[in-house]
């Protein structure tokens, strides 16, 4: 039999895999629904994505605050408020009576997912040393995409059945997610993540709470951080929000070819990604940081000049496998850095590194957008390809941070 890939890693990794899934599966199940449920308020396309918008806005809005609540009250218990929150609002949007009330729901729903990413992230932080961070990383990372590719599956067949169904199965979802982190997040082993070359210690009982945190200014100093947080907007930018945005009308706008091949794309970003998440963490782990973001950046940054140079459907295709390739490496070692420079509770840290992220998939879908609706598609994917390019030269500048005398697996609470 082929051994589990949580082998020698704490069980609560294993536990926010499983809450990450849920919660994907949830969100992937809402999201046919929600432009469709905004438009049956008789509104126009453009209203009915500021729905979609409100949300993103307001968890971006959010996430410091949410860190600032994971650094005065702790990881475990901002993740089950904030996946309350989003559990509440999005029962209550399934029975929302006016367009208005819908946009309030949703947004609100933002700052519940804003607490709960941040203070789940920085708990697989707490809970792995530094030697098995990568492998975590890839590992939850791969909990989010599984999930969400079976979410819009069920999503698009509940919405043919009620266009209010889905937010209530996604809020169901949520409260089995949080009921998972209560349960058995309760007792996790949290680490004291410590400097290097000193002995890796997990908190004994009585200092489990302990208040230790690692200030953003703190993070900031160190060029590790910097090239961390400017990489995951470089795939904010390109992978959540070019890729997500711009390629499917260039592949029906500037190839001519049938919606179909929008999904062939994505299926072959998201195959390549999901196969190959688990050997990246691997690398990252034992090669270090610093060569995964720069072969990860690399890789990805020739995919989208591809894009840029063909309309060919082959080419269109192998590009979208590089994407996926690439994702995986450089979508799994900026995580690790980030874990590897905290000490202690690191709430306000981690909020700015998932922020840049999100600012990434704001702003680089307007940019590209102008890009190709006034000068040519080509053109937004090579400023794509040159967002990734700066990512790896940076990478290619920065301090290692893997520690070499904290890489053995843990040997206690394994999954």
């Amino acid at each position: 039999m082929p051994k589990s890939p949580f082998v020698g890693l704490p069980r609560e990794v294993a536990v926010l895999v499983a809450v990450a899934v849920a919660v994907a599966i949830g969100f992937g199940v809402v999201a046919p629904a929600i432009p469709l449920f905004a438009r049956s308020f008789g509104v126009g396309s453009f209203a009915a994505g500021a729905v979609i918008s409100a949300f993103a806005v307001m968890r971006f809005a959010s996430a410091l605050g949410g860190g600032r609540l994971v650094d005065a009250f702790g990881e475990r218990a901002i993740l089950a408020v904030g996946i309350g929150i989003v559990a509440v609002s999005t029962g209550l949007a399934g029975l929302a009576q006016s367009y208005t009330q819908l946009l309030i729901l949703r947004g609100l729903g933002g700052i519940g997912s804003a607490m709960f990413t941040v203070s789940a992230i920085a708990l697989l932080f707490r809970v792995v040393d530094s030697g098995s961070r990568g492998r975590a990383s890839g590992l939850f990372q791969g909990g989010f995409l599984i999930g969400g590719l079976l979410g819009p599956l069920a999503g698009g067949f509940l919405t043919g059945v009620s266009l209010r169904l889905p937010f209530f199965v996604y809020a169901v979802s949520l409260i089995a997610a949080g009921s998972i982190g209560v349960l058995f997040l309760s007792a996790a082993k949290l680490r004291r993540v410590h400097e290097p070359g000193e002995a890796g210690v997990h908190e004994p009982p009585e200092q489990r709470e302990e208040v230790t945190s690692t200030t953003l200014a703190e993070a900031w100093a160190q060029p590790a951080y910097r090239t961390a947080v400017s990489v995951n907007f470089a795939i904010g930018w390109a992978l959540f929000g070019v890729r997500m945005s711009l390629v499917p009308i260039f592949v029906t706008d500037a190839m001519g070819q049938r919606a179909v091949w929008i999904g062939a794309g994505f299926l072959c970003s998201s195959v390549a990604q999901a196969s190959l998440l688990l050997a990246a963490g691997q690398f990252v782990d034992r090669r270090g940081r610093r060569p995964a973001m720069v072969l990860g950046s690399a890789v990805t940054a020739v995919a989208f000049v591809a894009l840029a140079l063909s309309t060919a459907l082959p080419v269109f295709l192998v590009a979208m496998t590089a994407i996926g390739v690439g994702g995986a490496f450089v979508g799994t070692a900026p995580g690790a850095v980030v874990g590897d420079i905290m000490k202690g509770r690191g709430g306000r840290v981690v909020a700015a590194f998932q922020m840049a992220s999100d600012l990434g998939a704001i702003t680089g879908p307007l940019a590209a957008g102008w890009l190709a609706d006034n000068v040519s598609f080509a053109a937004a994917f090579f400023m794509s390809a040159s967002v990734l390019l700066a990512a790896m030269v940076m990478s290619l500048r920065m301090p290692e941070t893997l520690r070499r005398d904290d890489s053995q697996p843990h040997a206690e609470g394994t999954a």
